[in-house]
């Protein structure tokens, strides 16, 4: 997945949850964060950030935040790139072999689940949750209470009893990774609803991605600890 027209600015404050304000060549500017979670551990006064210029001139925000520096590491925390990356992958890793169909968004009973694959005679239905939280090498999903999240592992089982194939990928939006758990601390609930989910058939995997200024691409499978 690629973006155009990238600049870097320092981060200074977020009011809210879709706006930030951000010094670009000494100028602060607002920017639209395309990233309505919390953030807290990446968004900090002084931290370096990538943004992408619109090319829409009747936009209120002109730059969308898409990646900021952890130190020496680039995070990708654009809310839209998973999913994009995800499914560029899936077409072309041949992870679930040679696909015939494969649509994005798709309603199944009270969710909407971001994939629905048709392959090897399979009928697949994919969940994907971008991953940005980071703790000396090991990342974790949800960084804040996610009711809708649960819904939809709870659902990703019932699909499996109705003769589905499903899965849910953590997208790391990142390349290092030790190993993916989910975050107890911050919804245990969600944490449950996961070790449920694979107790019933739901396939939980994890993927780290190489991310550029310009670019998000997935790399890797990391470990998984559930």
């Amino acid at each position: 997945m690629r973006y155009e027209n990238i600049t870097q600015g320092i981060f200074l404050e977020r009011p809210n949850r879709f706006i930030a304000y951000v010094d670009i060549d000494g100028v602060k500017t607002v920017c639209h964060v395309k990233n309505t979670g919390r953030c807290k551990e990446l968004l900090v006064a002084g931290a370096r950030v990538i943004l992408e210029k619109s090319n829409n001139p009747l936009r209120k925000t002109a730059y969308d935040l898409i990646a900021v520096y952890k130190g020496d590491m680039l995070i990708n925390i654009d809310s839209v790139a998973p999913n994009k990356v995800f499914g560029e992958w899936a077409e072309k890793s041949g992870f679930f072999g040679d696909i015939s169909y494969i649509k994005p968004e798709c309603v199944y009973k009270n969710s909407r689940f971001d994939y629905y694959i048709e392959a090897q005679g399979k009928r697949i239905f994919v969940e994907v949750k971008g991953v940005t939280l980071e703790n000396d090498g090991v990342l974790s999903f949800p960084d804040a209470p996610t009711e809708r999240g649960i819904k939809h592992l709870n659902e990703l089982a019932e699909a499996v009893k109705d003769g589905y194939g499903a899965y849910v990928f953590f997208v790391v939006q990142m390349e290092e990774c030790k190993y993916f758990t989910p975050n107890v601390q911050r919804h245990k609930e969600f944490a449950v609803a996961l070790r449920n989910a694979a107790n019933n058939g739901v396939e939980v995997r994890c993927l780290t991605c190489k991310v550029l200024p310009d670019q998000m691409d997935i790399f890797d499978f990391a470990e998984v600890r559930i």
